[in-house]
């Protein structure tokens, strides 16, 4: 969407607001409402002025003051301000440095991901498709201080006095109603999702009966799926707020319940076509894409840092829940870190699935970290080997010390970074100054949980 094309929407929706959202290092959505008269070329080049200082992962001690320019491509009308308001998602700029891209705005650094994959000529552009998984609960308290910790949470489905259509343990995969009560929930959110720009792939059930649910959204470019990733979750949340319901995109909400993850559906593609397609060769993946592969599964590892951040990821990452756990991949099974889905018979489309990933990542920062992750495979020519065709889960303890695990907690991935980060750093895509701030904040997460008791913890000691 251009300026002009801006104004017909402002225009037609009878705008009063412009809203403005960014992303701070961590991925949360910030925003800034102006008044539409203020909706004007000056405002695309002069911007608005924010306090960086107060920013997750942007203060500096020289300075705070930094502008935010909206992008007019990715301009929507917001369904949930009560007044008519157009929102934008904005570019954040240093002061000092204006034109030029802040090092740790996540946006500028797909931006940049996006422009080193066509300095390498490898492939136009890399396209990517994330599935979101999130658990839907009617009532959610939680609580941390000196005196306790705590947390409650209670979906419809599994809990109250009508069980006689409740879902089993386990049992909510693509159930249908009238064990599936969530289906007019997520069919309005995909609607809205629509109405956003956001068009739906399909939503379902999925596998935990307390109101887990999933949505994947279609195919797009690097920063555009970073884009849309943003305004998908910030759909789900509110919608189900609006519903008077709470979303949480938690990797593990639940003690022995299946985890929400945030499997990437990834390509590079050249003319309009995958050039992960090869008929001639095994599974059809070309030898770009088998090199590609070897990046992810070379530096997985310290992928993880950036696509599995919270502590809670590594609840998740857990051997009997379909979670990846070791660096193979495999045709068609959920078990690797890496699937190649079984199901595609399109070779213009033709992709892989990093399966770790969760959404309490960034996702600019991940998009663009497993896309240099692969290019550094291509660039190295990486052979991954042969895919892995069995059950991990099955495997006996012999067999399973020849496939490397990933990392098992959020200190062993910041460890694995602080190791391997020369692949990120091609073109300045990430710098020093981002790396050394991602990981000292995310150390400072790890050991605030690591000063707490754990409820657990009574259970075990407190008679002892």
């Amino acid at each position: 969407m251009n300026y002009k094309n801006l104004l017909s929407l402002a225009k037609v929706k009878k705008a009063d607001f412009l809203d403005i959202k960014f992303v701070d290092l961590i991925g949360r959505w910030h925003h800034i409402t102006l008044p539409i008269t203020q909706l004007g070329q000056k405002l695309f080049s002069e911007g608005v002025g924010i306090d960086g200082s107060s920013v997750s992962g942007f203060s500096k001690v020289k300075a705070g003051d930094m502008i935010l320019i909206p992008a007019p491509e990715t301009a929507f009308f917001d369904p949930f301000f009560s007044e008519s308001t157009i929102s934008m998602i904005g570019d954040v700029i240093e002061i000092e440095v204006k034109r030029e891209g802040f090092s740790r705005d996540p946006r500028w650094v797909a931006q940049k991901a996006e422009k080193f994959l066509q300095k390498t000529k490898i492939a136009e552009k890399s396209l990517w498709g994330p599935e979101f998984e999130f658990y839907l609960f009617d009532k959610v308290r939680y609580g941390e201080s000196e005196k306790q910790s705590y947390y409650f949470g209670e979906a419809k489905e599994s809990e109250g006095e009508n069980l006689g259509y409740q879902i089993g343990h386990k049992g909510g995969y693509h159930i249908a109603p009238p064990q599936d009560q969530t289906y007019n929930l997520r069919t309005t959110m995909c609607k809205i999702l629509k109405e956003c720009g956001v068009p739906v792939k399909y939503h379902h059930h999925e596998v935990g009966g307390a109101g887990q649910e999933e949505i994947e959204v279609m195919f797009d470019t690097l920063t555009k799926m970073a884009d849309r990733s943003m305004l998908t979750k910030y759909v789900i949340k509110n919608t189900a707020v609006a519903a008077g319901k709470s979303v949480t995109f938690m990797p593990k909400p639940l003690f022995n319940e299946p985890g929400n993850g945030m499997h990437v559906h990834q390509y590079l593609a050249r003319k309009g076509r995958s050039i992960f397609y090869d008929a001639r060769r095994p599974a059809h993946l070309s030898e770009v894409a088998q090199w590609y592969l070897g990046g992810l599964l070379t530096h997985a590892p310290a992928l993880l840092a950036f696509t599995n951040p919270s502590t809670n990821s590594y609840k998740r990452l857990i051997p009997g829940f379909e979670a990846p756990v070791r660096l193979a991949y495999s045709v068609g099974n959920r078990t690797a870190a890496i699937r190649i889905p079984g199901y595609i018979t399109e070779p213009t489309c033709m992709r892989v699935e990093f399966r770790p990933p969760d959404a309490t990542a960034n996702p600019y920062l991940a998009f663009a970290a497993m896309l240099m992750a692969g290019l550094d495979g291509i660039k190295r020519k990486i052979d991954p080997g042969e895919p892995f065709d069995k059950d991990i889960f099955s495997l006996s303890e012999k067999d399973l010390k020849e496939i490397p695990m990933l990392p098992t907690s959020l200190e062993q991935a910041l460890d694995a970074l602080e190791k391997d980060h020369q692949f990120l750093k091609r073109d300045e895509v990430f710098t020093d100054d981002l790396l050394e701030t991602w990981i000292k904040l995310k150390r400072i997460e790890t050991e605030e949980l690591r000063l707490r008791p754990h409820p657990y913890e009574f259970h075990l000691y407190y008679a002892q």
